[in-house]
């Protein structure tokens, strides 16, 4: 396994707290989202980060590696290609699927918009590991991957997620990035011990923590990204401090950004608790202590197989989330019905910043209740641009919005956007370019009211 270098303390990165961040004194290195980051086009205050010295690592989203197909060769030169810009030592994704469907089981694909867990089983660990094997190949630096937050759980699991991504790590040699934040939501939504989980780990592979907020509500913690880090996550911290001195800690902040000074106090109390933990316990285990969490057990790992159970069961399960299909057996319908709401509303949330004409236009009282009426039952099959456009589409279809004049202006907003190739600056050859696609994807063409 390659060292991963010092990093320090960080922030994440985002446009919104760009200046603030480039502020910040002790700021050794930042997190930018990797599909945010385009290589010919990187922010101007990315790039002054970088001539400070500041390290950036790029943290993709959607390679979905926990999922039944095998990554997408695009979105891997992609993420090379960020790493190799920013220069970057290494680069991170997630344990977790973001799609089902498709070839594999020939059934419509859906996108879930969001991370969703994968069932901690030898055969989703096997195409989990295949998966990493070929990410680490296509990429020009180490690669670490995160545990994610879970809303619920799936059934027939066969290990804790400490023996999960021990295992993980002693067949591919991936290192960890450890989310504290996402143990404490697993904690309170499903009972496991961060402790225990933390116990579990083989601790040397960490490359860097994440810590961020979120909120409880109804029994259900939500991993919201967008509120101060409570005391357990901080606690849960400082228990992993006591084990090893990560190479670097993150605070991770998405939404509801507060002023400068608030995240600049978070960032101490990080500081601080690193600095005060007690590290008379810190240990690292021979990586031949796997051996004794073999079972003996005979397992058939045809990966044909394995990939198209996978498949199967994520895809059924996907589409209970999306499509409004029923949850499949053993899985909690109550939790699955929270999940599903809160895809919902991350979807409403996204396409409000996409396409923040939507909002606009349709007034900000009325845009969210007709977009989750519309989300419910509709999945998302082509990312959140597409879904914006798919939502003004059915707006328009079913007669809506009741304003003429809004109405007027979300098909001229429609119109614009839903041709193979970007407006054109005169109206005239917009709306002929916006006909012909309608005429060639087969529908009638809307009518203003």
């Amino acid at each position: 396994m390659q060292r991963i270098e010092r990093l320090g303390t960080g922030i994440g990165w985002r446009p919104e707290i760009a200046e603030d961040v480039e502020a910040m004194p002790g700021i050794d290195w930042v997190e930018a989202v990797a599909e945010n980051v385009c290589p010919g086009h990187v922010p101007d205050s990315l790039l002054r980060l970088r001539e400070r010295g500041v390290t950036v690592v790029p943290h993709g989203v959607s390679l979905g590696l926990g999922g039944a197909d095998r990554p997408d060769e695009g979105r891997l030169a992609d993420l090379a290609a960020r790493a190799e810009t920013l220069g970057s030592p290494l680069v991170t994704e997630h344990i977790a699927f973001v799609r089902a469907g498709g070839s594999l089981t020939a059934s419509q694909p859906l996108e879930a918009g969001h991370l969703l867990p994968v069932p901690r089983t030898r055969d989703a660990l096997d195409v989990l590991c295949e998966n990493i094997r070929i990410t680490q190949d296509a990429l020009p630096v180490p690669l670490a991957v995160e545990n994610i937050a879970a809303l619920f759980s799936w059934p027939g699991e066969e290990m804790t997620e400490g023996q999960f991504l021990y295992e993980l790590v002693e067949r591919t040699g991936v290192h960890l990035l450890i989310d504290v934040a996402n143990l404490h939501t697993n904690h309170v939504n499903r009972g496991e011990d961060p402790a225990k989980a933390l116990g579990d780990l083989p601790v040397e592979a960490i490359a860097y923590v994440h810590v961020a907020g979120g909120f409880e509500r109804d029994g259900v913690w939500h991993d919201s990204h967008a509120h101060p880090v409570p005391r357990p996550v901080l606690d849960i911290l400082a228990d992993l401090a006591s084990r090893v001195s990560p190479p670097g800690v993150l605070l991770e902040r998405d939404e509801n950004f507060p002023a400068p000074q608030e995240l600049e106090r978070e960032l101490d109390e990080i500081r601080r608790t690193l600095t005060t933990a007690p590290a008379e316990g810190r240990t690292v285990r021979p990586s031949s202590d796997t051996a004794s969490r073999d079972t003996g057990a005979v397992q058939d790992t045809d990966p044909t197989r394995q990939r198209l159970a996978l498949a199967l069961a994520q895809a059924a399960l996907l589409s209970a989330l999306v499509a409004g299909t029923p949850a499949p057996e053993g899985f909690d319908r109550v939790r699955l019905k929270v999940q599903s709401r809160a895809l919902c509303a991350k979807r409403a949330d996204v396409v409000a910043k996409v396409a923040p004409e939507l909002p606009e236009i349709l007034g900000a009282a009325a845009y969210r209740p007709a977009f989750l009426s519309y989300a419910r039952c509709r999945p998302m099959t082509g990312g959140y641009r597409r879904d914006a456009l798919d939502f003004a589409e059915h707006l328009l279809d079913s007669g809506g919005p009741g304003d003429a004049g809004a109405r007027r202006e979300l098909e001229r907003w429609w119109r614009e956007r839903s041709g193979p190739t970007p407006p054109a600056a005169h109206p005239g050859a917009r709306l002929a370019r916006a006909a012909r696609s309608v005429l060639h994807r087969g529908r009638p063409a809307l009518r203003s009211a």
